[in-house]
């Protein structure tokens, strides 16, 4: 399709917080985007990083005159707030976040300027996550009830729009347009880690829901080995329950916090039937990790304690 090419720019922001190990190829795939370099900005917001993240964004934009590159330093930690500042600086109608540790297809932005060419009333978009493993092997444990824990996003090969058995974009490869994000007020600050993607989702649903998962907007995003550790996995698990009670409190009160809390009870014992499935099946590992991400994700939404990024 040949995009009218004074319809659509775009403000890609990449949020990064002491990923030097990831930043310079997420980097190099941009810069290797096919999409019309006029009609794009990168914003690299430097969350608070103490390595070398400032030294490699400056040295990027010093190699590449040809981009429209900006780095910011946000002091505040939080990916909240980086997000935010991304938000401030964009330039561009559209604004579509990566992660640091992602490499992106060469036309991944030409599938998001399509996408919004062809679909004026759209507010919002989330792209395929293919997982990359460091080792370049699933775990055996890994099931589609634990996609969520690697980022995976996968709803097949046609543009749908999302409903609520897809849950909602995956923040490593998410678009929304400026103007609804405004609206919607931002993204959460109280919120420090994962919740905030799920936080603006229904902030904008609210707004509207013509959200929808693109495909051809698809990139890979890199899972290491220390996040597959069982520490980890306890660890990113407890973390999503106790963001979703402070945006739950946030959002609807003590009400909808017994209302969670119950959801959750059920999905553990559900989790617990599951076990016995993959347990008939020979594959009671998978079970197993089931099992714990709901009871750690129980556990998290019960303590006290905030967890900081």
């Amino acid at each position: 399709m040949i995009l009218d090419k004074g319809a659509i720019k775009i403000s890609l922001v990449i949020c990064t917080y002491n990923r030097d190990r990831y930043l310079p190829e997420a980097l190099e795939s941009i810069k290797n985007q096919s999409f019309d370099k006029n009609l794009f900005e990168l914003i690299i917001v430097d969350n608070n990083s103490t390595d070398s993240t400032e030294n490699i964004s400056r040295k990027f934009i010093s190699e590449n005159p040809s981009l429209t590159i900006k780095y910011c330093f946000e002091e505040r930690k939080g990916l909240s707030f980086a997000r935010n500042r991304g938000v401030a600086e964009a330039e561009a109608s559209i604004i579509t976040y990566v992660d640091d540790d992602v490499i992106l297809s060469p036309s991944f932005l030409d599938g998001i300027a399509v996408f919004f060419d062809t679909y004026k009333d759209a507010i919002g978009a989330g792209g395929k996550v293919i997982p990359k493993y460091e080792n370049d092997r699933e775990p055996e444990w890994m099931n589609k009830y634990l996609n969520g824990f690697v980022g995976k996003v996968d709803h097949g090969d046609t543009v749908i729009q999302y409903n609520d058995g897809m849950k909602y974009p995956a923040g490593c490869n998410m678009t929304y347009r400026k103007e609804i994000l405004l609206k919607a007020g931002g993204f959460n600050t109280e919120l420090t880690f994962r919740s905030d993607d799920k936080y603006i989702f229904y902030q904008v649903k609210k707004i509207s829901d013509k959200i929808y998962y693109v495909p051809d907007a698809w990139l890979f995003h890199y899972i290491d080995s220390y996040r597959l550790t069982k520490s980890n996995f306890k660890k990113l698990f407890m973390k999503t329950g106790n963001e979703e009670k402070r945006r739950l409190y946030s959002e609807k009160g003590t009400i909808g916090l017994i209302k969670k809390l119950f959801e959750f009870v059920i999905k553990f014992f559900a989790s617990i039937m599951l076990f016995i499935l993959f347990s008939i099946k020979g594959q009671s590992v998978k079970g197993k990790y089931v099992v714990m991400s709901q009871w750690y994700t129980l556990m998290g939404f019960l303590q006290k304690d905030v967890f900081v990024r």
